[in-house]
């Protein structure tokens, strides 16, 4: 008898939001390497069509972009629909757009607060309702969100609070779409990194005591590295997690254990 591969996603079409760098990338790559073809959103064109590129050249899989900006219903609404036109379904949902920013509540302004929701969490809703759309008609779908570990805990002097009550708000958005959605034969969870090196995140990296704070509060002492959320992402984005829905599940070096 051969071997099955469990974690097999040929011919599966995966969107992924956010894909122009960092997480959104990597996760974009780890799925290209199972076999899915991809629909890459963000709203930079430029690097869009780079990683585009470098995907179909690296792991032979079709690759589409749609410059995205998650913010705008409409504009995620268009965006869906030429995925659908380019490949007839959507098997796959990874939210990955996102911002980050440190600032104390009374020094953020009502703007930064608004930003924060609207992209870290409207983005995510934008993304979930209209492809999920699509999944209700196939029934079928796998969602993946890309929470925090500040969905869960906050760290003392973090200045996150946008950020965390945004995450926050992931966390129980997918509880809420796992149980609406789950007689359509989709699921929906969540991942919780901690602090991995992206574009978004090497400024506070690279604060005066910040690996001081990771060195604290991670039992692992260090940051993520590369690659290391894509394990969890292909295990949620396969057959083989057919019956995990609703979950935050967290990829931290122990962080969320303490």
């Amino acid at each position: 008898m051969a071997k099955k591969d469990y974690f097999d996603l040929t011919d599966q079409v995966a969107v992924i939001t956010g894909a122009s760098s960092g997480i959104g990338y990597q996760l974009s790559k780890a799925l290209a390497n199972q076999g899915a073809k991809l629909a890459l959103f963000a709203r930079r064109e430029e690097r869009l069509k780079e990683n585009a590129d470098e995907i179909k050249a690296e792991y032979g899989v079709d690759v589409i972009y749609c410059v995205t900006d998650v913010t705008d219903y409409d504009n995620v609404a268009n965006s869906v629909q030429k995925v659908v036109d380019e490949f007839g379904r959507i098997d796959i949902l990874v939210n990955a757009a996102g911002m980050g920013a440190n600032k104390p509540i009374m020094d953020q302004s009502a703007e930064e607060w608004d930003r924060h929701l609207a992209v870290d969490l409207g983005g995510i809703y934008n993304c979930c309702r209209e492809v999920g759309k699509v999944m209700m008609d196939q029934k079928y779908g796998r969602i993946i969100n890309v929470g925090s570990i500040h969905s869960r805990v906050i760290f003392p002097g973090g200045g996150i609070s946008a950020y965390s009550a945004a995450k926050g708000g992931v966390m129980n958005l997918t509880k809420n779409i796992a149980v609406e959605w789950a007689d359509y034969g989709i699921t929906c969870n969540a991942i919780g990194p901690a602090v991995f090196e992206t574009e978004l995140t090497i400024e506070s990296i690279e604060m005066d005591g910040f690996m001081d704070l990771i060195a604290a509060y991670c039992p692992m002492h260090r940051l993520g590295k590369p690659g290391e959320l894509d394990g969890i992402v292909i295990y949620l984005a396969s057959e083989c997690s057919s019956f995990c829905t609703g979950q935050l599940i967290c990829i931290d070096g122990g962080w969320t254990a303490i």
